[in-house]
């Protein structure tokens, strides 16, 4: 019934704007340009086979969204009162109708749109659909408009208000393995004021990725314990920095940077952490110099897969990145025995329970 109350008035509209259009263009009763017979038989022919097509495709556009919404790949539309911050990993996105406000924290996320505007409110401009959106500018999606904010880099950290959808992908989610190894005390993040303070987006330092390294050993608490010291003149005497570093270089564990200076705001790369994490498992110590074939015995130590070193030597090494490696690492074996998550348990680092519960945080899949 609905169907055929559709049809007519959608004839109805067609019908209407043949003879408006032909009345417009002159002709008249002894000479219409539009004949009767024309209409009645062929025009309406044409007319119902169009609508026809029109109502099979909208029906199949209703199939296609009810089949989506059922197969769990459509996202459910709500609104956001105020502002909400969200830590989001490639492919995620955030889309949302006239009146979404997006502001970028960290990370790479770029905007598409078929028709309308974004306007950066900030700048006073309108942005060009397909481009990365300016860190800290204030985006608002325009009137007839629906625009789609994707992230395009590993993690990114996206502050919103409006009417939204969220739609995730099953890219590696390194915000819940920064989760995950929070809830084992693995990872406690920086001081920063926003995306819980993983800092996901920066490269990591070599003091980071000391005392990453001495966490996955389950040493941290004897580290801030140390009350030696260390022959390097850019640590200050008694802080955390000094503790964490001179308790690693009487271990061996670490060599300086030179011989007077360690550089603990220097950044890693890849293969200095991942030995960092081989002599963490008893497959290396300082007596390794030579990092190239880091990532090969990586791999033959069942730490990483030969995918997951190409896609880590392809771009800059992140904190993302440290958190994959040491997540996936508690995996592995140990040289003594054992995996790295059993071997932490036994010391106490973190509980069955909580190994558990971290576990169940991470549902993305790994690097291909």
């Amino acid at each position: 019934m609905k169907k055929r109350i559709r049809l007519s008035a959608l004839f109805f509209l067609l019908l209407s704007a043949l003879v408006l259009t032909a009345v417009a263009a002159g002709g008249d009763a002894s000479d219409p340009l539009v004949s009767l017979s024309h209409l009645t038989q062929v025009f309406s022919g044409k007319v119902d086979a169009r609508v026809e097509e029109k109502l099979d495709a909208s029906d199949q556009s209703l199939l296609d969204a009810a089949s989506a919404k059922l197969s769990g790949t459509a996202a459910a539309e709500t609104t956001a009162s105020s502002w909400t911050e969200l830590r989001v990993k490639s492919g995620d996105v955030l889309s949302g109708s006239a009146g979404l406000n997006v502001l970028v924290l960290a990370g790479s996320v770029k905007v598409t749109f078929a028709s309308g505007a974004v306007v950066d409110v900030t700048a006073g401009t309108t942005v060009p659909s397909g481009t990365a959106l300016t860190a800290r500018h204030r985006c608002i999606t325009a009137e007839n408009t629906s625009a789609a904010f994707t992230a395009v880099s590993k993690t990114a950290v996206l502050s919103y208000m409006g009417p939204y959808a969220l739609a995730l992908s099953s890219a590696p989610d390194y915000n819940a393995m920064a989760g995950a190894l929070k809830t084992m005390h693995l990872f406690r993040g920086s001081f920063t004021g926003y995306g819980s303070g993983y800092d996901l987006e920066l490269a990591p330092t070599r003091l980071q990725a000391l005392i990453m390294f001495l966490r996955v050993l389950g040493e941290e608490d004897e580290a801030l314990a140390f009350s030696g010291s260390a022959p390097f003149s850019d640590l200050a005497a008694g802080s955390d920095a000094a503790k964490y570093v001179g308790y690693a270089y009487e271990k061996g564990y670490t060599n300086g940077y030179t011989a007077t200076a360690w550089a603990p705001a220097r950044t890693v790369n890849v293969y200095q952490y991942t030995e960092f994490v081989l002599r963490a498992l008893g497959y290396s110590s300082t007596a390794n110099t030579d990092l190239s074939g880091t990532l090969d015995r990586s791999v033959d130590c069942g730490v990483l897969t030969s995918g997951e070193i190409s896609s880590l030597k392809a771009a800059p090494f992140l904190r993302a990145d440290l958190v994959y490696i040491s997540y996936y690492a508690l995996d592995a074996s140990a040289a003594e025995g054992g995996t790295l998550r059993s071997i932490l348990i036994s010391k106490g680092v973190f509980t069955a329970a909580e190994a558990s519960a971290a576990k169940s945080l991470v549902k993305g899949n790994r690097i291909g």
